[in-house]
C-alpha cells in the first residue's frame, strides 16, 4: 500500500540527497515497518511521498495486521489497520488505473489464531535489527561520485534545453545527442589503465545516462510520460496545456459539487481524475507544478492546505 502520512518533514541537513536514495536497497522495496514507526516517519523535503525511517529513504511500505473499521466514499474505500502496535488509515482508490498493481499487494490472511500475524511480528523484529536500525552508510568511491555527478548534469541539460526552447513534447532520441559529450569527458578523464569507452560500450552507456536522466525529471515532476506504447514521448509538464486544463476542468466542475463547495478538491482527488481524464502517468509532483503555476496566475485558489477551488 502507498504511504499517505507524515509526522512533519526532514530536517534538509539530515537528509540523504535524492540522487543517492537508489544506492539504499530498502528504497526500492516494500518496507516492512511497524505501524506505530509509520506514522512517525518524517517527509521529504527534496521530493513529495518518500518519508524517512532514521536514515532510510522510504516509498512504499507493507504492513500486516487486523482490519478495524471501514469507510467508504466516493473516490476511495478507507480502512484502518491495526497490528498491536498502532492503527493506520489504507486508502484504496476507486476507478484507480494502477489498481490492478496496488491489489496485488493488499490480500486477505485467515489468521484466527493470530499465528501469522506473530511470526510476522518476529520476522519484521529480525530486519529491523539487521537493516532499518542500523544507518546507512555508502560506500562511495570516484566511479561513484563521477556517475552520480553525470547523472545530475545530463538531467540539468535536459531541463535546460526544454525550457529555452519551450518544448511541450519529445521522445529519448530527441535529446539523447545532448549528453553526448558528457560521455567523451568521462572517457578523457579514465584512468591511464582503464581502457577507453568506445563503440557499442559507449552507446550504451549514454543510453544508460539517459535514462537516469529522464527518471529524475520524472520523479521531480518536470516531465511525464505519454501513453505506453513502443514509441516512448515525454510530455513537458509546464508546457502541457491539455493537461492544465484538464486540471482547471476537474476543480471548476468538483467546486460546483457540494460535497466540494465548502473547503474545495482535495489534491489527491484532482490527481485521481487527472489520470483517469488526461494521463494515468502524471505523478503528484507534476500536479502540484501545475497547481502552483495555476495559483500564481489566480486561475485557482488554496483554500487550505492540499485543497483548491475556483471562484
Amino acid at each position: 500500500m502507498k504511504y499517505r502520512h507524515s509526522a512533519g518533514r526532514m530536517d534538509p541537513a539530515e537528509e540523504l540527497p535524492s540522487i543517492l536514495w537508489g544506492l539504499d536497497p530498502i528504497f526500492s522495496a516494500f518496507a516492512r515497518l511497524y505501524i506505530t514507526d509509520i506514522l512517525h516517519m518524517r517527509e521529504s523535503c527534496q521530493v513529495p511521498d518518500i518519508y524517512f525511517y532514521k536514515s532510510h529513504p522510504i516509498h512504499y511500505v507493507d504492513v500486516l495486521g487486523t482490519v478495524v473499521y471501514k469507510r467508504e466514499r466516493e473516490d476511495f474505500i478507507c480502512y484502518g489497520v491495526d497490528d498491536g502496535t498502532g492503527v493506520i488509515n489504507c486508502l484504496c482508490w476507486k476507478n484507480d488505473p494502477m489498481k490492478e498493481e496496488v491489489d496485488s499487494d493488499k490480500y486477505k490472511v485467515n489468521d484466527p489464531v493470530m499465528a501469522v500475524q506473530i511470526e510476522w511480528m518476529i520476522e519484521v523484529l529480525q530486519v529491523y535489527r539487521e537493516f532499518y536500525d542500523k544507518p546507512l552508510h555508502l560506500q562511495t568511491n570516484t566511479t561513484n561520485e563521477s556517475s552520480i555527478s553525470s547523472q545530475s548534469e545530463a538531467k540539468n541539460i535536459i531541463k535546460d534545453f526544454l525550457e529555452q526552447r519551450c518544448v511541450s513534447k519529445f521522445r529519448p532520441y530527441d535529446v539523447q545527442d545532448l549528453l553526448q559529450p558528457l560521455i567523451a569527458s568521462c572517457t578523457e578523464t579514465a584512468p591511464a589503465d582503464q581502457e577507453p569507452v568506445e563503440g557499442p560500450a559507449a552507446c550504451q552507456q549514454l543510453s544508460m545516462l539517459l535514462k537516469e536522466a529522464l527518471q529524475i525529471l520524472q520523479d521531480e515532476g518536470i516531465v511525464y510520460r505519454g501513453v505506453e506504447s513502443q514509441d516512448k514521448v515525454y510530455f513537458v509538464t509546464t508546457q502541457d496545456k491539455y493537461l492544465f486544463m484538464a486540471v482547471k476542468d476537474i476543480i471548476r466542475e468538483d467546486s460546483k459539487r457540494e460535497k466540494y463547495q465548502e473547503k474545495g478538491c482535495h489534491i489527491l482527488h484532482i490527481l485521481s481524475s487527472v489520470r483517469q481524464r488526461h494521463s494515468m502517468n502524471v505523478s503528484k509532483a507534476a500536479l502540484e507544478l501545475v497547481l502552483k503555476s495555476l495559483e500564481c496566475n489566480s486561475d485557482i485558489v488554496s483554500t487550505r492546505n492540499n485543497y483548491f477551488t475556483m471562484f
